[in-house]
């Protein structure tokens, strides 16, 4: 077995999930290859924990979907939920042999799914009821659409996924306490104006606990304090459908014009429910060993010197009232090269083109975190 494959293994169980004896921990595997699963089973009962397993392929995954059939759903949706309620931690281990396999889903086909399996089981169970970590699993898809070897790539995500998470946790700690004091947040960049309040909103670290590779601080905004403009610069993925320079102009929280290089893709998302127009999330993103985006979300939010928004759900521990089958992290980069930017804390100015300002944050900049 590949070294690397155990020592990720036990970082996830040992430390993103912190699993005691006797707890069930639920492995879902995706396209992933059964030596790293092994390694899960493997580290899961060294701690004297309970390893159940689904194993799942997007290709098959793909032909329910085509089906559409609603009682296929309600049915997947029933015993997926009943399993997640009988556990207390959660492993994802995503996998994409081709990251466009969805992509000729019929939309209305996806959002009964999501209303049905993906919304009951993992946005209403396990998000709020578990102790779960969600990775992506390198593949060479994954390699090609980062422009890298395979073999680099590898090298890259393995460095990424075992950072030393405890230091960057205490390095976060003052971001967390500035965030938690703040009331009007204002961010500016090209084709960027945009402010709104993050008033007595939670703020959460993300510290290797919950998505892997992780790096990032977040809140949400007061739902409808959200006004201006803001246009994304990385590219984003949502069921398989590929977005460019997404634009979102906001009144009073909603969101009012929406732009793309495929507009009416995102506003058929946009108009999934009423929550889905409004802001779930706002977020600093922190991994150093992160630079640019690869068009993989769970690594592009992370980027260093970049912010992220997110229609649609809120997550429980920073909640603002917003509920949707949605949640869509959309990402700006703010490092010179991307055009700049910075973010403002009550007027203060806490980051310009993605470098922290204040003192008492310049341990969060790249070359500090990796000194």
């Amino acid at each position: 077995m590949d070294e690397r494959y155990r020592h990720l293994a036990e970082r996830l169980v040992g430390y993103s999930i912190d699993l005691k004896p006797g707890e069930i921990v639920l492995i879902e595997a995706t396209e992933t290859p059964p030596a790293f699963v092994r390694a899960l089973v493997e580290a899961v009962a060294e701690r004297d924990g309970v390893p159940t397993v689904w194993l799942k392929d997007l290709s098959v995954l793909r032909a329910q979907l085509l089906a559409g059939k609603r009682a296929t759903f309600e049915l997947t949706g029933d015993n997926e939920l009943a399993c997640m309620k009988q556990v207390q931690a959660y492993i994802g281990v995503r996998g994409a042999k081709n990251s466009a396999e969805l992509c000729d889903v019929p939309h209305e086909n996806l959002r009964l799914w999501e209303d049905l399996v993906w919304k009951r089981v993992h946005v209403e169970q396990r998000v709020p009821h578990t102790k779960w970590v969600v990775l992506r699993w390198p593949l060479p898809s994954m390699a090609q659409q980062a422009k890298m070897s395979t073999e680099a790539f590898e090298d890259f995500y393995f460095q990424v996924c075992t950072l030393d998470y405890e230091r960057l946790s205490r390095a976060m700690e003052p971001l967390k306490e500035r965030m938690e004091r703040a009331d009007e947040v204002y961010l500016r960049a090209p084709g960027t104006d945009l402010r709104f309040s993050i008033r007595e909103i939670p703020v959460v670290l993300c510290d290797g606990h919950r998505n892997i590779p992780d790096g990032e601080v977040y809140t949400a905004p007061v739902r409808e304090s959200v006004e201006g403009v803001i246009r994304f610069n990385a590219p984003t993925v949502y069921q398989g459908v590929t977005h460019e320079d997404v634009c979102l102009e906001f009144e009073k929280g909603r969101i009012v014009r929406a732009e793309s290089s495929n507009s009416a893709h995102l506003n058929r998302v946009l108009d999934t429910d009423e929550g889905a127009r409004y802001v779930g999330e706002f977020a600093v993103g922190l991994n150093p060993h992160i630079r640019r985006p690869m068009g993989d979300i769970l690594f592009d939010e992370k980027i260093a010197g970049s912010i992220h928004l997110t229609p649609g759900n809120a997550y429980q521990e920073a909640f603002n009232g917003n509920r949707s089958a949605v949640h869509w992290d959309l990402v700006l980069l703010m490092d010179p090269s991307s055009g700049g930017g910075e973010v403002y804390f009550d007027g203060e100015l806490i980051r310009r083109d993605g470098r922290f300002v204040p003192p008492d944050l310049q341990a969060l900049n790249p070359e500090a975190l990796l000194a």
